[in-house]
């Protein structure tokens, strides 16, 4: 039967989320309904709120970097069983189609990002509020006491994996540390540049620095953010306004000529391009990490005739079923950081300060505690 739970209900575009009791319905043929213990809060959650404002997006649950425990399964649910902990994936992998069948990349044809980019969510949905269907952002919707989930989105971990840590793969940190490993393939000895600190940029330079790279520059308007970009294996810092000329020259006097890996982690378009301008001529490869969908992007044709790559990354390239338990064990042994991305811990009552603290650049992840 349908149970009440606590969820931050985004009502509508630029305006507060309310903490609500909604109606979760069990799981239905091949779906876990999930208790969530904890989630992040990524920028994916404030750009939906603040800067896409899709009309169609609206009433929804956000939250998409969560984990939790299996409550309960629905019909021919095999892989998991209640107890399981596992992390919710917004990029499902179903390993039947032809995306999830190609090693070539990391996408599912039967994600609810197939369509519906712009309203960040399907139609369908298992919650319900004052009579009201609620979306489920992403498809996850963590920020949310229970979620309910289609098996080929989660991802079953280990069963000591801290929750309050590891919740971060389920965005942030995969997506910058994936970029720098999977799609620009960085090479030891190599030169990178980093667009941006917070935690996905953050995770971006663990990745450069992880893959071998002998000088990593931390880029950001935000000189406060450098001491943590040390932290993560950050070399040098340049703050783009403390220059007169373009960050693109700026980088570009300081490394003969130009960088070898660049990766926007910001999510602005202007910013897209100045990496991309960034690179060395000939082998430079830049990558789009930063999610918007708001405004298109130029460069002029020579940028890639003279032998630069662009390239977008989605969640790092990883496929989730097969890589997101990988990473937690990854973790658990030391090869990659997560204690140090959080500032913050709140609870679900306190998350519209979360949100606020990210806006105003006060915190790199904050923690927020959904369930006990």
């Amino acid at each position: 039967q349908c149970h009440r739970f606590c969820a931050a209900v985004a009502w509508e575009p630029n305006v507060p989320m309310v903490i609500e009791e909604i109606e979760v319905a069990p799981p239905q043929k091949n779906e876990i309904r999930i208790k969530v213990i904890a989630t992040g809060v990524c920028h994916s959650d404030l750009y939906h709120l603040f800067e896409g404002k899709h009309k169609d997006g609206f009433p929804a649950v956000l939250g998409h970097e969560g984990a939790g425990v299996v409550e309960s399964v629905g019909p021919g649910v095999t892989e998991f069983k209640p107890g399981d902990k596992v992390i919710p994936l917004f990029v499902s992998q179903c390993k039947e189609c032809r995306f999830c069948k190609s090693p070539k990349t990391n996408l599912c044809e039967k994600s609810w990002s197939t369509e519906r980019y712009a309203q960040m969510s399907n139609t369908d949905t298992r919650f319900s509020c004052r009579g009201k269907p609620v979306l489920q952002f992403m498809g996850t919707s963590t920020f949310s006491e229970y979620t309910v989930l289609n098996q080929i989105a989660v991802a079953k971990i280990h069963d000591d994996a801290p929750l309050n840590r590891v919740c971060l793969l389920g965005c942030g940190i995969s997506t910058g540390y994936g970029a720098a490993i999977n799609t620009a393939k960085v090479e030891p000895g190599s030169v990178c540049a980093v667009f941006g600190m917070g935690a996905v940029g953050l995770a971006a330079v663990m990745g450069c620095k992880n893959a071998g790279a002998s000088r990593i520059i931390a880029v950001d308007i935000n000189e406060q953010k450098f001491e943590k970009a040390k932290v993560f294996g950050a070399t040098d810092f340049v703050n783009p306004k403390a220059h007169k000329k373009p960050i693109n020259e700026v980088l570009t006097d300081m490394t003969n000529g130009g960088v070898d890996y660049s990766l926007e982690c910001v999510g602005n378009v202007a910013v897209m391009r100045s990496a991309l301008e960034s690179c060395v001529k000939g082998w430079g490869v830049s990558v789009l990490v930063g999610w918007t969908d708001l405004h298109d992007f130029s460069a002029r044709p020579i940028q890639l005739i003279a032998g630069k790559t662009w390239k977008g990354s989605l969640f790092g390239g990883f496929k989730g079923k097969d890589s997101i338990p990988k990473l937690v064990l990854d973790y658990m042994a030391g090869r990659i950081k997560l204690e140090e991305f959080v500032t913050h811990t709140v609870s679900l009552e306190q998350i519209n300060d979360a949100i606020q603290l990210m806006k105003t650049g006060g915190c790199i992840r904050t923690i927020v505690n959904v369930s006990k």
